[in-house]
């Protein structure tokens, strides 16, 4: 290890200064007459060398000290170096016990930072951290997964573009106090949040967050902390009881009205005529299966919105669940003369997604089929590989009937709860108008879509599309054409 030129020069300095007041005591002497010459300028020179060794011997241990703590800032677990005095093994010791207390703080404080940071993203509801720029500087994990994971360093407009929620965090940058939004977020599926947006001071990147207060020089510069709840089932439980009150009200009141009247005439004029009471208890049992199937429907679809916001995770095998529908359905198929043809390859991938649910959206779809069908003709069930702009692969399953056909005005309300095309004919077959409802909501969850193809006089194609996300294609197997 050879010493620098500066720093040689630094220890020849240092040997000046140590020497000096001794040399200068000696020429004092010398010039009184105190001192010979000779005798004195041995004794400078003596002085000089001795200041020189003791320099050039504690020097080695400075130079040796200096790089080890030049390493430390490199690579912390550099061992001490060999040091040739008690002095320096003192010192290096010293700069050891600090250096050990130094990693055990941040190895606490890089825990504890871990262990907060993991809480913060095990909260549900999205939090972000926005600077004084409105850039979101944090986000945690379920931010990441409702704006996407290149929200961060972006400004929020980005990911809330919502005028009211950016308005309340302009105003708590620039001082005001906390505020709460409801906002709706309408993609990919309609939902509601709650806004809760309060100020807060950050403190700059490079400061110790650990520290009681910052630096005088370094003060907290102004955010805000931005907490979303989502309420969407809370404004879909509201909805639903309006829309209970609204329309499900309506919908009991006929055979509500139907059964007190049988029941009135059972008491009085018709109490011992035997043929009436068969007759009307008949009409009887026939309004409450109505009412049965009505408020069996709206508790499905309530079930169904609630959950219309977490897609399914199921692998489902869509010919076998289709095939098992079908042979349910063919006693009433045949029961109207008609037939229900399965048609599709036998190897279509599986998709994500709720087999029940599935289940229904097929029943709905195929008996609306039979029912809205011509006697002794054919309900075609088709399942086809498919892409779709939005989704990419995706799997088509139709469902056509050879029926009188919908008129086009209709098409953009078949999915509205309680609409009905010919209201008479729907009661008089049971339909409770609910059933195109609980098919677009339980489609919607799957992320998929719902498309509806009609011509008067030749029939109606209902086709739902369903997204394959992510699955490896494997054998459907047990899908067989009916015939």
């Amino acid at each position: 290890m050879r010493p620098s030129t500066a720093m040689i020069g630094r220890f020849s300095a240092i040997a000046i200064l140590i020497a000096a007041p001794g040399a200068a005591t000696l020429l004092v002497l010398a010039g009184m007459g105190l001192l010979a010459t000779g005798p004195a300028l041995a004794g400078v020179l003596g002085l000089a060398a001795a200041a020189a060794l003791i320099v050039v011997f504690y020097g080695r241990d400075v130079v040796r000290i200096t790089r080890y703590l030049r390493r430390l800032d490199r690579d912390a677990d550099q061992p001490p170096p060999r040091l040739a005095t008690e002095l320096g093994h003192r010192f290096a010791g010293s700069i050891a016990v600090l250096q050990r207390r130094w990693r055990r703080r941040e190895r606490s404080l890089t825990a504890r930072l871990h262990s907060e940071a993991a809480i913060i993203d095990a909260i549900d509801g999205p939090i972000l951290l926005v600077d004084d720029g409105r850039t979101v500087t944090r986000a945690n994990d379920a931010a990441r997964r409702t704006f996407g994971d290149q929200m961060v360093g972006r400004d929020l407009a980005g990911a809330l573009r919502h005028p009211d929620v950016l308005a309340a965090v302009d105003r708590a940058l620039a001082g005001g106090g906390g505020e709460t939004i409801a906002f709706t977020r309408p993609v990919p599926v309609e939902r509601v949040f709650e806004a809760a947006i309060k100020p807060f001071a950050d403190l700059p990147a490079d400061t110790d967050a650990a520290a009681p207060a910052p630096p005088a020089d370094r003060t907290a510069r102004p955010a805000a902390l931005v907490t979303l709840h989502d309420i969407t089932a809370i404004k879909r439980s509201e909805q639903m009881r309006a829309d209970f009150v609204a329309n499900a009200s309506h919908e009991l009141r006929t055979p509500l009205s139907t059964l007190a009247g049988f029941i009135e005439t059972l008491r009085g004029p018709a109490r011992d005529d035997e043929e009436a009471q068969d007759r009307f208890l008949d009409i009887m049992h026939q309004q409450t299966g109505r009412m049965s199937r009505l408020v069996s429907d709206l508790l499905a679809l309530s079930d169904i919105e609630l959950d219309e916001h977490t897609p399914p995770t199921e692998l489902v095998d869509l010919p076998r669940v289709a095939d098992a529908v079908i042979g349910t359905l063919e006693i009433k198929a045949r029961d109207r003369r008609m037939t229900i043809r399965l048609d599709g390859p036998g190897d279509l991938p599986p998709v994500i997604g709720d087999s029940d649910q599935l289940t229904q959206v097929f029943q709905n779809l195929i008996d609306n089929a039979i029912n809205y069908g011509k006697p002794e003709t054919e309900v075609t069930v088709s399942l086809a590989p498919t892409q779709d702009p939005g989704a990419g692969r995706a799997v088509a399953v139709s469902v056509r009937d050879r029926g009188d056909g919908i008129a086009k005005r209709h098409l953009p309300r078949l999915t509205e709860r309680f609409y009905r095309v010919d209201p008479a004919r729907s009661r008089a077959l049971g339909g409770t108008g609910l059933g195109l409802a609980i098919v677009k909501h339980i489609v919607s969850r799957h992320r998929g879509r719902l498309t509806v193809d009609s011509t008067i006089g030749e029939g109606s194609t209902f086709t739902v599309i369903l997204p394959v996300r992510a699955v490896t294609a494997v054998a459907a197997g047990g899908a067989a054409r009916r015939g």
